[in-house]
C-alpha cells in the first residue's frame, strides 16, 4: 500500500499536466470564438452572449461532426440556417488563423529527428512519412465549373493532398485544385518541396547500404514519377527481395490513407458532399478538421503510439542541415536533386538490399 501510495503522486502530476494543457487549449478556443462567432448586437446582455455563444458553437460542431446541415439545427439549439452557416464560417477562420502555425506546421529539427528515427524503426531509413491524395465531393458548385472539377467519378470534386506519418499526424496539407487533376498534377502545384529546393528545409545527411544521401523521402503509390524524394513500390515483384521490399512498403504507405479514413471519421461533413458555393470557405473548413484532427493525436498519440519511446527521442546518428542560402543556381541543383530519377533508382534499390539484410539477418 505504501509503494501505491508513492506512486499516485507521479501519476496525478502527470495527469494535471495532460489536462492543465487541454484546458489550456480549450480556454483560448473558447476565448477566440466567443470574439469572433458572437454578434454584437446592441442592447445585448452578457448572460444572453454566452448562451448564444454555446448555441452556436454546439451547432457548429454539430455539423462538423456528424455532417448534418444547418437547417436541423434550429430543431435542438432554435437557431436559424444563416446564424448557423455564419458561425461555422467564422469559427473555421478563427481555428485557421489561430492554431495553423502550431498543429499545421512544417517539421522542425526535433520533429524530422523522431521521424526519421520511428522510420528506421518500421525497416525505412529515414523516411518521413507517406504522401496521397484524397477526392472531396462538391455538390453545390457553380454548374460553369462542372467540366473543370469533374473527377473520375465524374461528379465534381477537389484534391486535398496531405503527408501524414506514423501517428496519423498530418504534416502537409495543400487544398484546392480540381477534380480533374491526377496526383502528379497536384504534387507539380503544391508546396511539398518547395522549401527543400530553397534550401531551407530541414534535410538529413545519412548512410544506407554505403551510399550516402540528404534528403528524406516520402512512401507513394505508382502514379507519382520517379523522384529522389519519392519511393514507390514494386508492381510484380519476381525475386524475394523485392517482394519483402513491396510488402513493407506498402503496409507504411497505409499511414496517410488511415489518416483520411480517422479524418472522415472524426469529421463526417468531409465524409459527405460539401454543400457550400465558395472554395475559400471549403478550405477553411478542410484546414480546421485537420487542426482538430491533430489537435486529437497530440493528446492522444502520448499514450496509444506504440512508438512512443521516440516521443522524446535523442537525436539520431543523422547531422541536421540548415542551409539559408537561396542564390538561383543553388536553387536549379537542389530543384534538379529533387526530380532525378536515377538518384530515385539508387535509393530503392538501397532500401531493397538493406530490407533483406535486416531481414536475413533477425532472428525470426
Amino acid at each position: 500500500m505504501d509503494a501505491e501510495e508513492e506512486q499516485m503522486p507521479a501519476q496525478y502530476g502527470q495527469f494535471q499536466q495532460a489536462m492543465a494543457k487541454y484546458l489550456n487549449q480549450q480556454n483560448n478556443l473558447v476565448t477566440l470564438c466567443s470574439t469572433t462567432i458572437l454578434s454584437r448586437t446592441p442592447g445585448t446582455t452578457i448572460k444572453c452572449s454566452v448562451d448564444a455563444f454555446e448555441w452556436k458553437i454546439t451547432a457548429v460542431f454539430r455539423m462538423l461532426a456528424y455532417g448534418c446541415p444547418a437547417d436541423p439545427t434550429d430543431e435542438y439549439f432554435k437557431i436559424g440556417e444563416s446564424t448557423t452557416i455564419e458561425s461555422l464560417k467564422r469559427f473555421c477562420r478563427a481555428v485557421v488563423d489561430e492554431f495553423t502555425g502550431e498543429y499545421l506546421r512544417s517539421p522542425n529539427a526535433t520533429d524530422v529527428a523522431r521521424l526519421l528515427c520511428i522510420g528506421k524503426d518500421r525497416g525505412f531509413s529515414e523516411m518521413l512519412g507517406s504522401l496521397d491524395c484524397m477526392h472531396w465531393k462538391w455538390k453545390n458548385y457553380p454548374t460553369a465549373w462542372a467540366g473543370q472539377y469533374a473527377g473520375r467519378s465524374g461528379s465534381p470534386a477537389i484534391i486535398l493532398e496531405a503527408v501524414a506519418d506514423y501517428d496519423l499526424w498530418i504534416w502537409h496539407a495543400y487544398f484546392g485544385l480540381p477534380g480533374t487533376n491526377n496526383d502528379i498534377n497536384v504534387l507539380e502545384a503544391s508546396h511539398l518541396f518547395s522549401n527543400l529546393a530553397k534550401g531551407i528545409a530541414h534535410s538529413a545527411h545519412y548512410v544506407i547500404q554505403g551510399k550516402e544521401y540528404n534528403m528524406g523521402y516520402y512512401l507513394v503509390d505508382g502514379i507519382y514519377q520517379k523522384w529522389s524524394t519519392l519511393v514507390q513500390t514494386i508492381h510484380d515483384p519476381r525475386c524475394p527481395k523485392k517482394k519483402l521490399f513491396a510488402m513493407k512498403q506498402e503496409v507504411c504507405r497505409k499511414d496517410v490513407e488511415r489518416a483520411f479514413g480517422v479524418l472522415q471519421s472524426q469529421f463526417a461533413f468531409l465524409a459527405g458532399p460539401a454543400r457550400f458555393w465558395h472554395k475559400h470557405i471549403l478550405h477553411d473548413i478542410m484546414t480546421t478538421c485537420i487542426i482538430m484532427h491533430n489537435m486529437i493525436i497530440a493528446d492522444e498519440r502520448d499514450v496509444t503510439a506504440s512508438i512512443e519511446d521516440h516521443m522524446e527521442a535523442p537525436t539520431p546518428e543523422v547531422e541536421m542541415v540548415l542551409d539559408e542560402n537561396t542564390r538561383f543556381q543553388q536553387f536549379l541543383v537542389r530543384h534538379r536533386g529533387i526530380r532525378d530519377k536515377y538518384a530515385h533508382i539508387a535509393l530503392r534499390n538501397a532500401l531493397i538490399d538493406h530490407l533483406w539484410d535486416e531481414y536475413t539477418n533477425s532472428d525470426n
